[in-house]
């Protein structure tokens, strides 16, 4: 179907809101009627390159409207977009562009010499494409003249089933994995999105998480189907955000829990104007319902949350702004609990809970979160034993998340299969120790991981950064987490780092860094 394609959102936005403001990138500012010119000019400027259909074009950039026009542009004929972290070695993004077979990247000025690199090293990759600020380089083709040449694109019929990008995953548990998501799992992700976040072409969309990901992703093609503004930053400051939302009258926004902790850890300046926000969507992971408070109070909006995956493109549950008032109310104590969820299925999204025989169990059993639905990718690229294992033909995805549903079916996300620690023959879930934790008013950040040890198989330990000024001991956060836990649930070793914890692109702490310090 024609609408199973994603340039269908850009071609609503267009026609309906063509003198809309759709994009805000510094100095520059353009309408959906200048972005549709743009977006089909490019469109036309990878065709006389000789890029294909299935030909896959890579981003490597900070932020801007280079990545917008990519995300609209890329796919629109068929081709694939291959949105790369940027905080990736040398060796995975070569190895990125040598599974993906790119034949083209788009780079700005912070990642030029990188590219530059990567053109010489990998076989498929053979042109550069420039977006930075400076002239272009000789040996770059300019985005700038692609985007206004004007050079019409050849007409091609693309499909629900064709692959739009392949987006590799955060690599927190190990290998780099490329998923491939249709045009119609990112056509059922934006119709999700807009069923749980109701954006309006009145929205101004605040774009500062990093954009190669999908946590930020997952807004971009509904903002578009609806004429939405799209504000753009680099990257994210607190200082840069606070700015950006007050001069721009932003009114949506995507943090990730980290994100929302750095802005409240430095406060918001008695001159900031966040007054224009009515919503902050978090995700990547749930927060203590005494950082929630003090979200709500501090930045003055609705707060909502998604729980997803780059394999479902990526949301599966949302937990509402009514889910969030009423949790941080004090007088529920059903929805102060379940502000530790991830809420419940989005529309459109299946999700079941199962055991090791495949069975589904019951709710408040644990089990492995399995998920059906429009949204779920097509595979990995060139992983097909990988594909099998998550994708086994039943129309389900495994997703290797361990969790369990409560009455009021809110998914509550325990661990992930391969992070569960086994400590005496006790499955030790790390959320649950990382909640107890930050219960504790000196905890800024924790993460929670399994070492290997010759009596207990595994030991419970924790990595923990302190507030500003604090002055909590190891053995106080024990003493702490004893009061609220099981004794065999009690991290053995408590870690007070003095840096920020390790992290994806996405934002999520990285345990496998961790586990690897403090096992050797």
């Amino acid at each position: 179907m024609l609408n199973e394609n994603i340039a269908s959102a850009l071609d609503r936005g267009v026609a309906l809101f063509g003198t809309n403001e759709a994009v805000v990138d510094g100095q520059t500012r353009w309408t959906y009627a200048e972005l549709g010119r743009r977006v089909r000019s490019f469109d036309g400027a990878l065709d006389s390159f000789g890029l294909a259909k299935g030909d896959v074009v890579g981003v490597l950039a900070l932020n801007s409207s280079a990545h917008l026009l990519a995300w609209l542009g890329v796919p629109r004929s068929g081709r694939v977009l291959n949105e790369i972290n940027t905080r990736l070695s040398a060796a995975e993004l070569a190895f990125i562009i040598d599974d993906s077979s790119a034949r083209a990247l788009i780079v700005d000025d912070a990642f030029l010499e990188q590219g530059r690199v990567l053109l010489k090293e990998c076989d498929t990759l053979d042109r550069l494409i420039y977006a930075g600020a400076q002239e272009c380089p000789a040996d770059c083709d300019s985005l700038e003249a692609m985007m206004t040449a004007d050079v019409p694109a050849r007409e091609v019929a693309v499909g629900g089933d064709d692959v739009a990008g392949v987006f590799y995953t955060g690599g927190t548990t190990g290998r780099q994995k490329g998923a491939l998501l249709t045009h119609a799992n990112l056509v059922a992700n934006a119709k999700h999105a807009l069923i749980c976040l109701q954006y309006s072409e009145h929205d101004r969309y605040l774009h500062a998480g990093p954009m190669f990901h999908l946590a930020d992703g997952a807004s971009t093609v509904a903002l578009t189907w609806v004429g939405g503004t799209h504000v753009i930053v680099p990257g994210f400051t607190p200082k840069s955000w606070l700015e950006t939302v007050g001069a721009e009258k932003v009114t949506r926004a995507m943090l990730v829990p980290t994100m929302i902790t750095m802005l409240l850890a430095e406060g918001i300046p008695a001159d900031a104007d966040i007054s224009s926000l009515t919503s902050v969507l978090y995700g990547a992971s749930p927060m203590p319902q005494t950082v929630l408070k003090q979200a709500f109070e501090v930045l003055g909006c609705d707060l909502c949350q998604v729980y997803g995956m780059t394999e479902a493109a990526p949301i599966v549950t949302f937990m509402t702004h009514e889910d969030h008032r009423r949790g941080v109310a004090d007088d529920d104590p059903v929805a102060a609990a379940r502000l530790r969820s991830a809420g419940r299925p989005a529309v459109g999204v299946d999700l079941e809970i199962r055991d090791g025989e495949g069975r589904q169990v019951e709710a408040g059993e644990v089990g492995e979160i399995v998920i059906r639905g429009a949204n779920i990718m097509a595979g990995y690229l060139n992983r097909p034993e990988e594909t099998a294992a998550v994708l086994p033909g039943d129309g389900w995805y495994r997703s290797g998340d361990m969790g369990y549903v409560d009455e009021g079916g809110y998914v509550f996300v325990v661990d992930r299969l391969k992070d569960m620690i086994i400590s005496g023959g006790e499955n030790v879930y790390s959320t649950e120790v990382e909640n107890a934790l930050y219960r504790h008013a000196d905890v800024q950040e924790v993460a929670v991981f399994g070492v290997p040890d010759e009596q207990w198989g595994e030991a419970v330990h924790a990595a923990v950064t302190l507030r500003p000024g604090s002055v909590a001991s190891a053995q106080e956060l024990r003493d702490h987490t004893r009061e609220l836990i099981a004794g065999y649930k009690v991290p053995r070793v408590v870690h007070l780092i003095d840096q920020p914890l390790p992290k994806s692109g996405a934002g999520k702490i990285l345990k496998r860094n961790l586990r690897d310090q403090f096992s050797s």
